[in-house]
């Protein structure tokens, strides 16, 4: 099914947003306006990995 690698490359890189948001949230003086770009980004390819999940099931 064509979902499976959209979905794995959504996952692959949802998980290095999630090392990005980590390494910028660990620096001295975090930098707020890329924290939220990347959170922002994060929640977004959280949402199209959830409908393509969904997608699979029906």
């Amino acid at each position: 099914m064509p979902e499976f690698p959209r979905l794995r490359a959504l996952e692959e890189r949802h998980a290095a947003l999630e090392a990005r948001i980590s390494e910028e949230d660990n620096r001295p003086r975090p930098d707020a306006d890329q924290l939220s770009r990347l959170k922002r980004e994060k929640l977004r390819l959280k949402e199209e990995m959830e409908r393509l999940k969904g997608q699979l099931v029906h």
